[in-house]
């Protein structure tokens, strides 16, 4: 393969990179990939895991110059065809796009002249790869949560935290970019993010927000799920001052049964089907009672396992009234308790609590909600 051309677009600034949302072709290996990744990503590697495991044990017995001419062999296989005919479909797809390996170096160069040389394709390569982006986000979360001003909900379980943040500018939905509901009860059909891509997706969020007077996020745990707030941002958040969330049980009641009955219901039936996605969601919901048996304890968990599994018989026949009394009673009996020794903690950092319109008037008092969402 010739020489690589020194005339070929190269992009270094990250932060417009992610403030204008460009489309990224992430060239390295799947197993890369899945182990972290950016928004508004496509994975199309140039080296298959099993590909790029060969070319590591070449340069671990012989060196780097043998590892590199291996990759070469590889790249010119039969499948080069097919690879350059994929990245040459992303870029007519995404025309503002730009490429990236780990580092910058070599797979993303010999990718960006692939396209170049036999698509006819110009696509600017980043400098520095996922590595050097990586490190600029990790820069940026640092940076934006000691800097910004936050403010948190908080509120009992149910009483609509998500739905009120989602109705204000400048709000980031942690468990949104989590992809969990942020309670022993919460898991989606899918599963969550890496660990890393949460981090990217969250640092965007605050480099995105940076011009704002003050973010808005939800009175989380460190954990939410698998997934953990870093704790640049965790310990700002853990000395933040409060606004409490107030609703009655009944609408709490409503909210909890559509949070977590029939929106979770509907995402696993979506996924697997009528019937294989009640099972699935049947089997979730009784694997997370599971996990909070010893706070329950034996006698209560004893009649809640039987009560929810009588409802999810009643209910797929049609009769809601049992789901509905098992999520009175998790709320009264274990999601209530836990939140009043918590709030109880954090006093004196409460500055307004009320219902869903008092919290929204107080926001708009701050000159919070100039920008309303319709």
């Amino acid at each position: 393969m010739n020489p690589l051309p020194q005339t070929l677009p190269l992009v270094s600034d990250y932060r417009a990179l992610f403030l204008q949302q460009r489309p990224l072709l992430d060239v390295r290996a799947p197993v890369e990939f899945h182990e972290g990744a950016f928004p508004l990503t496509t994975n199309l590697p140039l080296l298959t895991d099993e590909e790029r495991h060969q070319v590591g044990v070449r340069y671990k017995q012989q060196g780097q110059d043998a590892a590199i001419a291996l990759g070469y062999a590889l790249v010119d296989a039969p499948s080069k065809a097919a690879r350059i005919a994929a990245w040459a479909d992303w870029t007519r797809l995404h025309p503002d796009g730009v490429l990236y390996c780990f580092r910058g170096g070599l797979r993303s160069r010999l990718t960006q002249q692939m396209l170049a040389d036999e698509a006819g394709v110009v696509v600017p390569r980043v400098a520095g790869g996922y590595k050097a982006m990586r490190r600029f986000l990790l820069d940026t979360l640092q940076r934006e949560a000691a800097r910004q001003k936050l403010l948190l909900i908080g509120g009992r379980t149910g009483c609509g935290k998500t739905d009120l943040l989602q109705n204000v500018p400048n709000a980031l939905d942690l468990e949104g970019l989590a992809h969990h509901r942020g309670s022993s009860f919460g898991r989606h059909a899918q599963p969550q993010p890496a660990q890393i891509s949460f981090e990217n997706t969250l640092a965007i969020g605050m480099l995105q927000r940076e011009q704002a007077s003050c973010i808005l996020l939800e009175d989380e745990g460190r954990a939410m799920g698998s997934r953990e707030i870093p704790p640049s941002l965790f310990t700002p958040m853990s000395q933040a001052p409060l606004v409490v969330l107030e609703a009655s049980l009944d609408a709490r009641v409503q909210q909890s049964f559509k949070d977590y009955v029939q929106d979770s219901l509907h995402e696993f039936q979506q996924l697997c089907g009528a019937h294989e996605g009640f099972v699935r969601y049947a089997e979730q919901v009784n694997a997370s009672l599971d996990r909070i048996q010893r706070r329950l304890g034996g006698a209560r968990y004893g009649e809640m396992k039987a009560l929810l599994n009588e409802a999810l018989q009643a209910f797929q026949a049609g009769d809601a009234d049992g789901l509905h009394e098992f999520v009175g009673r998790l709320l009264v009996d274990y999601y209530d308790p836990m939140y009043d020794y918590q709030i109880s903690r954090k006093q004196e950092r409460v500055l307004f609590r009320g219902e869903r319109e008092d919290v929204l008037h107080w926001l708009a008092q701050q000159g919070m909600l100039e920008d309303m969402r319709a």
